[in-house]
C-alpha cells in the first residue's frame, strides 16, 4: 500500500529533482516566517538547504536552517534523504538570492534580484524576464528527464504565495512553517502592500506577472518558467511542483499566463492538507490542480525533532513533498525512508538524536 495518495502510476525512467533558491526581504518581517531561528537568519536557509541537499552537511553558512522554538531540522533533510535513497540527479536555480552557497553546489541563475519586502512598492523585479530566462533554463534540461520535480526553498513565500493568489481572485489561506500560523500578520501584510499599490483582490486576475511584481516573490516566476520550458520540449511530459501554498500560487500563475498546465500537479505532505489553518484542498478545487499527498508516518520516527513535523512543526519545504512522492513511485516503503531521515539526521547531529 502507497503512503502516498493518490497512488502515483507514472513510468519514470529520468526523473530529475530542481530546486529554486530565492530571497526576499518580507521574510525578515519579525514574526513572519519561521524558515529560520530568527527572522535575520532566514537570509541563509536557501543556501544551506542547497549544501545540505547536495552534500549531507552546510558548508558556508553559520548555521543549519532550523525551525524555533524547538530546532525542527529543515525539511531539507527529507529531499536530501531522498536524493540518497532514489539516486536521482539534481540541480539548483539561483533566482535572487542574498547568500550564496558554497561553489560546488551545481546551480543555473535566472539572473532576478532578491525579493523587496511587498509593504514597500515593487517586490519582485523584472519577473518576466525571470520566467523567460527559467523557461531557457527548463528547456535546455528537459532532453534529460521524463520527470521533473520542481522545488524551492523561498524563506517568507507562504505570505507572498497568499498575496499572488489574493490578487488572481482566490481567498488563499497560506500555511506556514511554524506551530501557529501568523495568519493575521500575512493579512496584515499583504492588506498594506494591496494599498500601496491600490490593489484590490483579485483585480489582476488577467495581469499574473503584475501580481507577482507587486505581491510575490523571484522564486514563482523561476518555476513557473522551469516547467513552461518543459513543457514546450514536450507539451505531455509529467511534471510535479514541489509544495504546497507556495507551488499552488506557482499554478495559478501559470494558468493565468496561459502556460499549458497539462500533466502538472502539485506533491505536498499531509501536513499541508490537515492544516486548519490554511486551506489547501480548497485552493485545489478552485486554482484547479491535482495532488499528491505524502504521509511519511513521522510519529514513528525515534527522533524527537523529526516527531515535531506530525504536530505541525514545519509541513512543507525545500521540495520534501514532491520528494517523498518521488521515493514512494521509485517503490521505498516509508518505513526505509524514515530509517534514512534519521541517518541524515544523525550525521548532522540534528533532531535531538
Amino acid at each position: 500500500m502507497s503512503w502516498i495518495t493518490p497512488e502515483p502510476n507514472i513510468d519514470v525512467e529520468k526523473p530529475l529533482y530542481i530546486c529554486v533558491l530565492s530571497n526576499t526581504k518580507t521574510s525578515q518581517i519579525p514574526g513572519l516566517s519561521a524558515a529560520g531561528k530568527t527572522a535575520e537568519l532566514t537570509v541563509y536557509t536557501p543556501a544551506g538547504d542547497s549544501e545540505l541537499m547536495h552534500t549531507g552537511n552546510i558548508i558556508s553558512v553559520p548555521v543549519l536552517p532550523m525551525t524555533p522554538p524547538l530546532d525542527t531540522p529543515t525539511p531539507a533533510v527529507i529531499t536530501r534523504s531522498a536524493l540518497n535513497l532514489t539516486k536521482t540527479p539534481h540541480i539548483f536555480v539561483n533566482s535572487g538570492l542574498m547568500i550564496l552557497p558554497d561553489k560546488s553546489i551545481p546551480m543555473k541563475s535566472t539572473s532576478g534580484k532578491p525579493g523587496e519586502d511587498i509593504r514597500n512598492g515593487v517586490a519582485v523585479h523584472d519577473p518576466k524576464d525571470i520566467f523567460e530566462n527559467a523557461k531557457k533554463i527548463g528547456y535546455e534540461l528537459a532532453p534529460t528527464t521524463d520527470h521533473p520535480i520542481i522545488g524551492e526553498s523561498t524563506p517568507g513565500g507562504t505570505t507572498t504565495a497568499m498575496g499572488v493568489l489574493m490578487a488572481l481572485g482566490y481567498d488563499a489561506k497560506a500555511s506556514s512553517s511554524a506551530d501557529i500560523n501568523p495568519i493575521e500578520l500575512k493579512k496584515q501584510v499583504i492588506q498594506e502592500a494591496m494599498s500601496r499599490n491600490n490593489l484590490k483582490f483579485g483585480c489582476l486576475s488577467n495581469d499574473p506577472w503584475k501580481a507577482v511584481a507587486y505581491l510575490g516573490d523571484p522564486m514563482m516566476p523561476a518555476a513557473a518558467g522551469l516547467a513552461a520550458g518543459f513543457k514546450e520540449y514536450d507539451p505531455e511530459m509529467h511534471i510535479i511542483l514541489a509544495g504546497g501554498t507556495q507551488m499552488a500560487a506557482v499554478f495559478a500563475v501559470l494558468k493565468h499566463a496561459g502556460v499549458n498546465t497539462k500533466n502538472v500537479c502539485l506533491a505536498t505532505t499531509r501536513y499541508v492538507l490537515e492544516d486548519k489553518s490554511a486551506n489547501f484542498s480548497d485552493l485545489s478545487e478552485k486554482v484547479g490542480f491535482k495532488s499528491y499527498i505524502a504521509d511519511p508516518g513521522f510519529g514513528k520516527s525515534r527522533l524527537p525533532g523529526i516527531q515535531r513535523y506530525e504536530s505541525g512543526t514545519i509541513k512543507e519545504g525545500a521540495g520534501a513533498g514532491g520528494a517523498m512522492y518521488l521515493s514512494a513511485l521509485l517503490g521505498i516503503s516509508d518505513q526505509r525512508f524514515r530509517e534514512e531521515v534519521e541517518n541524515v539526521c544523525g550525521i548532522l547531529k540534528a533532531g535531538k538524536v
